[in-house]
């Protein structure tokens, strides 16, 4: 007998996007990576999918050579939001940074990564959205670095 995986509707989605909030939230993120895959399968451009897949990816950061970080970040440029873009690159280099410092290697070297984490972050900052009448919008100002 064959199996056939079963794919997530459309309709499917909100509540598989609650699936894998809980498999964070309960530190599973291959649970939570495999989900936000599902949902990617049938809408490849979903935002909260996107980043949620990073952050899943990056919560799995061991400081060692598997770490996927490229992967993590090249996930994080497909965020149409230049504010999320840079935000969620600058976690990304913050958590690798940091993965890397608990498997041990020496503060000195892992430098480079904080200061791009901090040039991210200060791109953010400059695009970042503001609350005007309840809404988040952006300055209009260039953000990328």
């Amino acid at each position: 007998m064959e199996y056939e995986l079963k794919r997530i509707s459309t309709a499917g989605i909100p509540e598989a996007i609650s699936k894998v909030e809980l498999y964070r939230g309960l530190n599973e993120p291959e649970e939570a990576e495999s989900i936000c895959r599902d949902i990617l399968a049938v809408e490849p451009d979903h935002q909260l999918a996107l980043r949620l897949l990073g952050l899943s990816m990056t919560d799995q950061f061991t400081g060692g050579q598997s770490d996927r970080d490229r992967e993590a970040e090249e996930i994080f440029q497909h965020l149409v939001d230049p504010y999320q873009r840079l935000y969620y690159r600058g976690i990304a280099y913050e958590r690798r940074a940091k993965a890397q410092l608990r498997a041990g290697q020496p503060a000195h070297s892992l430098l480079p990564l904080f200061e791009l984490a901090l040039r991210e972050h200060a791109g953010a900052d400059r695009c970042g959205p503001r609350l005007i009448h309840g809404t988040a919008e952006h300055d209009g100002v260039a953000c990328d670095p």
